[in-house]
């Protein structure tokens, strides 16, 4: 099963934006967010002052992916579910 792309609005460095973005991708980024005690604005702001290139949905993604690709001793990991798409994160 496909899963949409929605537009979100998001404020970074004080002006407003948006990002198109599946809900796995937008889920796992509030995630990343709160295991860190940071807002979804300070990791996207992050995210968009250390882009070189390329569009910043596609920087966010990119950034979700790395993100879980190496998890650090202790970090929760996710795993992907072949069933349904989705992500779930469970502690490495």
């Amino acid at each position: 099963m496909k899963s949409p792309v929605v537009k979100r609005s998001i404020v970074i460095a004080g002006h407003k934006t948006s990002v198109s973005l599946e809900d796995q991708f937008w889920d796992a980024l509030k995630e990343i967010a709160a295991n860190r005690r940071s807002t979804l604005s300070e990791i996207v702001a992050s995210i968009d002052s250390g882009r070189n290139q390329g569009n910043l949905s596609s920087a966010i993604r990119l950034y979700v992916l790395a993100h879980y690709r190496s998890p650090a001793p202790g970090r929760e990991a996710v795993e992907h579910s072949e069933r349904n798409g989705s992500l779930r994160s469970t502690v490495a």
